[in-house]
């Protein structure tokens, strides 16, 4: 396959050398530097001249790995979305003339630092995207997505061309997990709805969504040994709306769709409080001594599984089983949080079985930073909500710690007193805020190698469909984008917020109704 892949480039060139020469276009000069890319790549070096793309622009892109050409045809798509150009994509019978050509290229370069690192070579006449693997190459392509301008210049040719600074980008992620949390448990969303947040997560280098997919009010996943968990379960929702549930065809649906985008989607069952739906499907679970009521308010800790009941531990194997069956990524979530009805050495036993459960099921378990009160083992990694303690003891043990620290990077705390949607418990986060800390740094004595990543939340008690979510999610998931990949000597609010205004040509056209915070100037 690498054959094909040289063969491949070399007739490209070749074509590109036999034809009769073009006449030179004057760009306009550029400064790469100055782009307003988030994230922050980690070095860029402008050349000042420019990529000129248009209809005879060409993608050719690496064989070795069918899941290069996969992110070529995605980028063929995106570019298309933009500018209407209609680019092919390793096509070498092409009648048309090729005048530039954007090659992506599996490479084993020593300056490639990690799997998502990508280097970016962009010259008059090409771009080569260099990345040792398809995420590195997908997270490349969003930066030269970024790169496009909004409008065509007329004047340089006589067709439509889009003039992309030249020079050069090396970058690469500062964490291995960079995630954001959709609660569809309180309210659902659709399957489009989902699609939708992947796609933006993806424009901004995310690596992970974390589905909450169960809690007092609602459960949203069918599992198919256990129906009433749906039939159920899955027919309420905060405020007593109608719910909802995905078939497992459905979840399969976003989970090749998050895929596509190099996304792992991280199924989380909370246990074992926050448990009222099931336990409403299933009575037997029920572990709090009380009768089972359909919940549809927004309070937290009265329910729990029973700890003490064997058929307690069945019916979860069924349900971690047939859910981890149907999820290739290597995480399963157990919540944990908030189970404030369960006894201290319930919670601990429960949590253990629970733990060995996922793991006889080939997954790794995360759970909220309640758990490290249980022997847990090193693999298991600890999501902090609330308790600097609890991540401290799991890193004594050898655990890895997702940073999701309330006070934030809630996606559900309001803005401020006259946010339209959102709670403010953990206080209010205004877009610099949200911003203005630094996750390495934020937890004493938390050693940065411990830190897996970092993880936004979006909790949906008040929100229940996209324009909602998207007003609590954006602008500030911009934001955790970049204290996520970025290096943190490069993530400075005063840069930051003139990069944010500029970010406003990418929201409208996606209609993302997002929250125009007035400490940044939104570009018109």
């Amino acid at each position: 396959m690498i054959g094909r892949s040289l063969l491949l480039f070399s007739a490209m060139v070749f074509a590109l050398a036999c034809q009769s020469p073009k006449p030179q276009i004057k760009y306009p000069k550029t400064d790469l530097s100055a782009e307003p890319l988030i994230p922050k790549p980690f070095k860029t070096v402008p050349t000042n001249s420019a990529f000129g793309l248009d209809q005879n622009t060409f993608i050719y892109t690496s064989l070795s790995d069918p899941k290069f050409e996969e992110v070529g045809q995605f980028l063929a798509r995106k570019i298309h979305s933009k500018t209407g150009l209609d680019i092919s994509v390793n096509n070498t019978d092409s009648e048309k003339r090729i005048d530039r050509y954007i090659y992506i290229n599996q490479s084993d370069s020593s300056a490639l630092k990690g799997p998502e690192s990508y280097l970016l070579y962009i010259k008059n006449d090409s771009i080569l995207l260099d990345a040792k693997t398809a995420a590195g190459a997908f997270r490349g392509v969003q930066t030269i997505r970024q790169l496009i301008p909004e409008k065509s210049n007329d004047t340089l040719t006589d067709h439509p061309l889009w003039p992309i600074p030249s020079g050069k980008v090396m970058d690469s992620p500062k964490f291995e997990y960079r995630g954001a949390m959709l609660d569809v448990a309180r309210h659902f969303f659709t399957v489009d709805e989902v699609k939708k947040y992947i796609d933006l997560l993806a424009y901004y280098k995310y690596n992970a969504l974390h589905l909450h997919l169960s809690d007092d009010q609602g459960w949203r996943i069918e599992i198919k040994s256990w129906p009433k968990l749906t039939e159920v379960g899955g027919a309420s929702e905060v405020g007593g709306g109608e719910g909802g549930f995905y078939t497992q065809d459905e979840y399969k649906e976003l989970i090749d769709y998050a895929s596509e985008r190099f996304i792992t989607i991280i199924p989380e069952i909370d246990m074992p409080g926050h448990t009222n739906a099931a336990s409403l499907s299933y009575p037997f679970l029920n572990g709090n001594g009380k009768t089972v009521q359909r919940y549809t308010g927004t309070q937290v800790g009265f329910s729990t599984f029973d700890a003490q009941k064997d058929t307690v531990y069945s019916f979860l194997n069924d349900v971690i089983g047939e859910i981890a069956a149907i999820s290739p990524g290597p995480y399963f979530h157990i919540g944990g949080d908030e189970s404030h009805v369960t006894k201290k050495k319930d919670y601990i036993l429960f949590v253990e079985k629970v733990e060995k459960i996922v793991q006889k099921h080939g997954k790794q378990a995360i759970g909220w930073n309640e758990i490290s009160q249980a022997d847990i083992g090193s693999s298991t990694i600890v999501q902090l909500w609330n308790e600097p303690k609890d991540a401290l003891k799991a890193m004594d043990r050898g655990s890895k710690i997702i940073l999701s620290p309330a006070e934030k990077t809630y996606l559900d705390m309001q803005y401020d007193t006259k946010s339209e949607f959102g709670l403010h418990w953990a206080g209010y986060i205004p877009v610099d805020v949200a911003y203005n800390w630094n996750p390495q740094t934020f937890v004493e004595n938390l050693h940065q190698e411990s830190i897996l990543g970092l993880e936004a939340p979006l909790w949906s008690e008040t929100i229940s469909n996209s324009a909602e979510l998207e007003y609590l999610a954006f602008p500030r998931a911009i934001g955790y984008a970049e204290l996520g990949w970025s290096a943190s000597e490069h993530c400075d609010w005063k840069d930051y917020r003139k990069r944010l205004g500029k970010q406003t040509a990418y929201l409208n056209r996606m209609n993302v109704n997002f929250y125009p915070s007035k400490l940044v100037d939104w570009e018109d």
